[in-house]
């Protein structure tokens, strides 16, 4: 909110717009066939690549964190003495973090630079995760809990906005998809490990993809277009010719940089309530739409307490979080190939079908052992109808609604909505996850079922309301839009 009253006030002009990508699609292309030139030599994206691999430990880290509360619940209840509202309490109270982190985010990265905010970020994550392996009670494990989690909001806005901001427009795109891909891998590992050591020393285990950020930021440069939007015009033209190498020339890119902040500055400055307006309330519905199905959907729910879903079903915890762990990373990897390949809206749609039938399989063995019905099929019902939904979930459900958001919106309301849509997404991150465990208690098989239904009514709202955005300018997706 503070970010927004800033630009209606005529503050930090041009803040909001920092979240953005300053060249826009349609001015470049010309200039994509040269990037892609010069990006043959290896030389010259090897400041690139390492600026994305020490980014993305903050990837790594958000992983980890939303990762560690599923193989750790019975060990943590046990050694505690936690009630069960008390653990779903400490499962949840991560995304009440990651809200306060994803609404300052933005004003921290534009402040201090990208670079400061993910240090902000890991010396957060550090402290939480210090807080929970000190930990003796409930207090200092939610306290911990809540640090970790401010660090992951931080981390979802700034990571991805620092990749977008240093790559060359032709590897754009795979290396953005590098971001959700590790935060999958984040939290596979967590699984994994934690299904061999002690909660504590899981713990103690997050703390190293923020050390290597802290130690990575020292050799890669600033993102330049904040540097030039600070007007740092000297550390500007240095940050783009380390990055593209100390023999290529800057000079068309440095123009086109400079050029759109003087087009973005002219744009009109958007809030909140402007979003209600009617050219954009079409976009914020589908935006906010997707967030909604996409959490209510279960897959926090089912992501923070996987291990004991499988243990409730009669099934191995340790077998099927290792399996779930297994499925996530190539099916995510999967899904990034596909994105500009099948397109937006059947990729989701044939996920958020995946997600409805694992959900249907999971609920359906539970009933099944509710009812004292073929016992030796709902165990093995359950482990394939969890990997099932992972999968599907993986391959559409979790990454589409974040690009689509990403292109429906135009450029001068983009930071309001991007704010709008991520507080609803934590949200409903918390909502889910904090009843999870109590709906569990009232009906598993109830709880399944319900989420299956949310993925039904997914298919339908995407055929119905969302446009297909691949191969589209932004004027043509807004377009369809109003159409």
């Amino acid at each position: 909110m503070a970010i927004n009253e800033d630009n209606q006030n005529g503050k930090n002009k041009g803040t909001q717009e920092l979240r953005e990508p300053f060249i826009p699609r349609e001015k470049v292309n010309s200039y994509e066939e040269v990037e892609s030139h010069k990006s043959s030599n290896r030389g010259t994206i090897g400041m690139v690549v390492l600026s994305t691999a020490v980014s993305v430990c903050g990837a790594f880290e958000f992983g980890s964190c939303v990762g560690y509360s599923a193989p750790t619940q019975s060990a943590i209840r046990e050694d505690l003495q936690l009630s069960l509202p008390e653990y779903s309490m400490f499962g949840s109270i991560l995304t009440i973090g990651a809200m306060i982190g994803a609404v300052t985010s933005g004003h921290i990265s534009d402040f201090i630079g990208r670079k400061g905010a993910m240090v902000v970020s890991a010396l957060f994550c550090i402290a939480g995760w210090l807080a929970v392996y000190l930990a003796k009670g409930a207090l200092l494990l939610d306290i911990g809990r809540v640090f970790t989690g401010y660090g992951c909001g931080v981390f979802s806005y700034v990571v991805p906005v620092f990749i977008a901001e240093i790559a060359p427009k032709n590897l754009r795109g795979g290396l953005t998809t590098v971001n959700q891909l590790m935060i999958v891998v984040g939290s596979s590992v967590a699984f994994l490990v934690g299904s061999v050591v002690t909660w504590r020393t899981l713990a103690l285990t997050g703390l190293v993809p923020c050390i290597l950020l802290l130690l990575g930021l020292f050799f890669v440069p600033e993102s330049p277009r904040w540097l030039a939007k600070m007007g740092h015009q000297k550390d500007f033209e240095s940050a783009m010719q380390r990055l593209r190498g100390k023999d290529a020339d800057i000079t068309e890119e440095v123009t086109e940089i400079q050029d759109y902040i003087e087009t973005l500055q002219s744009l009109p400055k958007a809030g909140m309530v402007d979003l209600f307006q009617r050219k954009y309330i079409r976009a914020l519905i589908i935006g906010v739409g997707l967030m909604v199905l996409q959490q209510f959907g279960g897959i926090n729910g089912i992501g923070f307490y996987v291990s004991e879903t499988f243990i409730s079903a009669g099934s191995s915890g340790k077998t099927g979080t290792i399996a779930y762990a297994c499925v996530q990373v190539p099916i995510t990897l999967l899904g990034a190939l596909l994105m500009d390949i099948s397109g937006r809206r059947p990729l989701i749609m044939v996920s958020a079908t995946g997600t409805f039938l694992g959900c249907f399989f999971t609920g359906m063995s539970f009933f099944l052992k509710g009812h004292d019905l073929l016992p030796e099929w709902a165990p093995m019902l359950a482990v394939a109808g969890v990997l099932i939904y992972i999968g599907s979930f993986a391959i559409g459900m979790g990454p589409v609604p974040w690009v689509i958001m990403s292109e429906i919106f135009p450029i001068n309301v983009k930071g309001a909505a991007g704010s709008v849509v991520t507080l609803v997404c934590w949200f409903g991150a918390w909502a889910v996850s904090y009843t999870f465990n109590s709906f569990m208690d009232w009906s598993s098989a109830g709880t399944f079922f319900f989420y299956s239904g949310v993925s039904a009514i997914t298919v339908l709202f995407v055929a119905k309301f969302v446009p297909e955005t691949k191969d589209k300018t932004l004027e043509e997706i807004q377009a369809s839009i109003n159409m």
